[in-house]
């Protein structure tokens, strides 16, 4: 069942996570204000349990609107594009020219050719623009997608790490640029900046931490948080109708802190994820998921 074929079903289950998750956090705010203050907790981890279940339900390829980005990835792997008018399965992820399978587990990693560390969305723009030759502009303009808009990042980004899919994070810091990167992240993890005077890990370096409805994993120690969390990007926001690659989700967490955003593809976003990635280390990948 192609693309075609998807579609239909996509938008029928789409309309139906949108219900459930308003349902779900209806449900939770009724029941947040009908129970004494000291049980908020006992039923704010009842509801996550439950919103987990739901989660569950939608694990099948043809519940996740995010494979139809698998698909078009797909596509946009094999099709001949830019001046050269070739594919990017010239393209070398670190497993060989056009080699995807177990490419994205690997990642970030250093590259000789380009003589840097490059997470997934750097190695893919640098092989666009120097295998491809393709319009960087158009594409990085279309890094994001929205209403009407389409991200070939986006849906690059789907399929390759797809092809990880119920691998483990194996991310290497053999090479002393992988090291000196990491360390970098690790900086940045920890550093406050800015008007709200934040850092990552003021919302992710304590336990049992949560933002209203959402909790908090703690990435500051290697585990099962880390792991659950890194594992499930990119991933489908039924909240944003849209799958999102763990580029925006930090440019969005930089956002949130009212930090300027960092620039698409930026060193600095590589370094977090080396240092998350191996926060996650021999961790399960299982993408796209569906995520709130």
């Amino acid at each position: 069942m192609r693309i075609g074929q998807r579609l239909s079903l996509v938008s029928q289950r789409t309309l139906l996570c949108k219900r459930l998750t308003l349902l779900c956090i209806g449900l939770l705010m009724s029941i947040v204000v009908a129970i004494p203050k000291g049980q908020a907790q006992q039923a704010a981890d009842a509801t996550e349990k439950e919103i987990e279940r739901y989660r569950a339900m939608l694990s099948d390829p043809f519940a996740n609107p995010a494979f139809l980005n698998v698909d078009r990835g797909e596509k946009l792997w094999t099709t001949p594009r830019g001046t050269k008018n070739v594919s990017l399965q010239g393209c070398d992820l670190g497993e060989g020219p056009g080699k995807v399978d177990g490419a994205y587990a690997k990642l970030p990693r250093y590259f000789t050719d380009a003589d840097r560390v490059m997470d997934l969305e750097q190695r893919l723009l640098w092989c666009m623009e120097t295998v491809q030759a393709v319009d960087m502009k158009d594409v990085i303009k279309r890094r994001f997608s929205g209403p009407g808009v389409i991200s070939d990042m986006e849906d690059l980004v789907a399929y390759v790490a797809n092809k990880s899919s119920g691998m483990k994070f194996a991310a290497s810091l053999a090479h002393p640029k992988e090291q000196e990167m990491h360390a970098v992240g690790e900086a940045m993890f920890y550093r406050r900046s800015a008007v709200m005077d934040f850092s990552c890990a003021t919302c992710h370096s304590d336990d049992g931490k949560r933002i209203r409805l959402q909790g908090l994993p703690n990435l500051s120690k290697s585990g099962k948080n880390a792991q659950e969390t890194m594992g499930s990007w990119p991933t489908y926001r039924v909240s944003q109708s849209q799958m999102r690659t763990m580029q925006h989700r930090l440019w969005d967490c930089y956002r949130q802190m009212r930090m300027p955003a960092p620039d698409y593809a930026s060193d600095g976003i590589t370094a977090l994820t080396i240092f998350l990635t191996k926060q996650a280390e021999g961790g399960d990948i299982l993408v796209p998921s569906i995520k709130r």
